[in-house]
């Protein structure tokens, strides 16, 4: 067996050095070892991304005991948490101080540290992703300094590393923006793709979220919409579709079938269109495949490196069974998603190299002016980071 292996195990790997942290004073000193003798670090998460952003030629950091809710401010509705907490165990304390995530996505099994680094969303055109609540962050630099990074300390940094991609240094702990706690409504029902077409816009204004997962084998989708409410949480929760709850109770779900996927995200107008594309795409060309394609909407927002960067935005999500090799579907895909100007979501798969990404990202020699600032050496860069690195030299 190796000795790490992402969530779908593409991603697999023997290495002889795999720390487990217990402090960020051992963060800050492995860091500043590892810059000294000119190794590479990288710090697994969860696991749950499908890029390789994680393997790594030395040291391979896990932070999950770095874990928890570490402070509260109830008027500012901001928490630090460390950085190797799961989303799903933040939803029950944050509650309990009356306060909740303004969103989150369909998964919660991520730590909080690796769902901020790519940029991990839910669905919502006025909600954004979770890089966007990030107000403060700690990180363990190859300097051993571990510094702190808020709106009025390293302002710069922080806006660089809100979407960091684990390239930074160690991200020991994270601030993030809370709202009041509120309860969800999830109602669900099937429809066909003309039928979802001609109420489209009516229904991602109408509701808090809107989405749907197109079934290419049957050319039916399952649409939900969720919505806030005031009526009392229903126990025990029901199946997924007609839920009424707690948000945290509401918005995940369980995903147990391995799988790759590609998402690409889309100027908002061309959502439609795009989405039809790659529908026609399976009709004529990927007959065979039967995993959905999945719509989502996402609000724009500031974070350099965001797919939704100053963009209101559609997202849209291809999947493939680990059994199958998945490449010729996913570059047929990524030719129609580029075709839109898309922007691909950094956990997940896609083709690009450095010059093309430097092309659709306005701040991206900001970003890297910034990161290269901190980490001079290159310690917490792999070989994946440093090829997409090379459209700067």
């Amino acid at each position: 067996m190796p000795d790490w292996s992402n969530w779908s195990g593409r991603h697999r790997l023997h290495t002889g050095n795999l720390h487990f942290l217990r402090s960020e004073e051992d963060a800050a000193a492995l860091a500043a070892k590892a810059s000294r003798e000119g190794l590479r670090i990288r710090t697994a998460g969860a696991g749950h991304s499908h890029a390789p952003l994680v393997p790594c030629e030395d040291i391979i950091v896990d932070a999950q005991a770095l874990a928890g809710v570490l402070s509260v401010d109830k008027e500012q509705k901001r928490v630090w948490v460390g950085a190797g907490t799961r989303i799903h165990s933040l939803g029950a304390p944050l509650n309990d101080a009356g306060l909740g995530l303004h969103n989150q996505g369909d998964i919660d099994q991520q730590a909080i540290a690796g769902a901020t680094a790519t940029g991990t969303h839910g669905t919502g055109p006025k909600l954004r992703n979770l890089s966007a609540a990030v107000t403060g962050m700690r990180i363990a630099l190859a300097s051993g300094e571990l510094i702190t990074a808020t709106e009025t300390r390293n302002p710069e940094l922080l806006q660089a590393a809100r979407l960091h991609l684990g390239a930074f240094g160690i991200v020991t702990a994270l601030e993030l923006q809370l709202r009041n706690a509120y309860r969800l409504k999830e109602v669900s029902s099937r429809s066909n793709l003309e039928e979802i077409a001609e109420r489209i816009d009516a229904e991602i204004a109408a509701h808090r979220h809107f989405e749907f997962f197109w079934y290419p084998q049957n050319d039916m989708a399952f649409v939900k919409t969720i919505d806030e409410t005031d009526e009392p949480a229903q126990y025990p929760l029901a199946a997924e579709g007609s839920r009424l709850a707690w948000s945290h109770e509401v918005l995940p779900n369980h995903r147990p079938h391995k799988h790759t996927e590609m998402e690409y995200s889309v100027p908002a107008d061309r959502g439609l269109a795009c989405f039809n594309a790659i529908r026609e795409l399976l009709r004529n060309d990927f007959k065979d495949v039967a995993w959905p394609v999945e719509f989502r909407t996402l609000a724009a927002d500031d974070v350099w490196m965001s797919t939704a960067y100053e963009r209101p935005t559609v997202t849209i999500s291809v999947h493939q069974t680990t059994d199958e090799d998945e490449t010729d579907y996913y570059n047929a895909c990524e030719a129609i998603f580029r075709a839109h100007e898309g922007r691909p979501h950094w956990g997940k798969m896609h083709y690009l190299n450095g010059p093309t990404l430097r092309a659709i990202h306005p701040r991206w020699d900001e970003w890297w002016a910034v990161r290269d600032s901190v980490d001079p050496n290159r310690t917490f860069l792999n070989s994946f980071l440093e090829g997409l690195s090379t459209s700067r030299r």
